[in-house]
């Protein structure tokens, strides 16, 4: 449990960051939203990006594993739409979010290990 507590508090923090460099893209209500999607986030992190991942392996090697950074947003974009008081404008913007949020989160992630 403690080990989902510190993937969620990176993501959170990842998030945070996101909302800060990307106003216009990344809406949000409050801090409670963004702790909410963050959790969103990463449940979907866990569970369905894998399955995913899974399901477009050929394509993924087609495109040299670019393909994942679409899946990165698919799941972004849906985590949006789950979350209460998140918004992104479409998929474009749910792209560059969730690019920002990967390299914060790598970033943060270093930093705490």
């Amino acid at each position: 449990m403690s080990r989902f507590l510190i993937h969620w508090t990176v993501t959170f923090l990842a998030v945070l960051v996101a909302a800060w460099a990307l106003p216009t893209m990344l809406e949000s209500r409050d801090l409670l939203s963004l702790a909410i999607f963050a959790l969103v986030l990463a449940v979907l992190n866990a569970l369905v990006r894998p399955l995913l991942i899974l399901l477009t392996l050929p394509l993924s090697c087609l495109t040299l594993g670019l393909f994942t950074l679409v899946i990165n947003a698919l799941v972004f974009w849906f985590g949006t739409i789950v979350a209460p008081g998140v918004h992104v404008a479409g998929f474009v913007e749910a792209f560059i979010a969730a690019l920002v949020v990967s390299v914060a989160s790598t970033i943060i992630g270093v930093l705490i290990h």
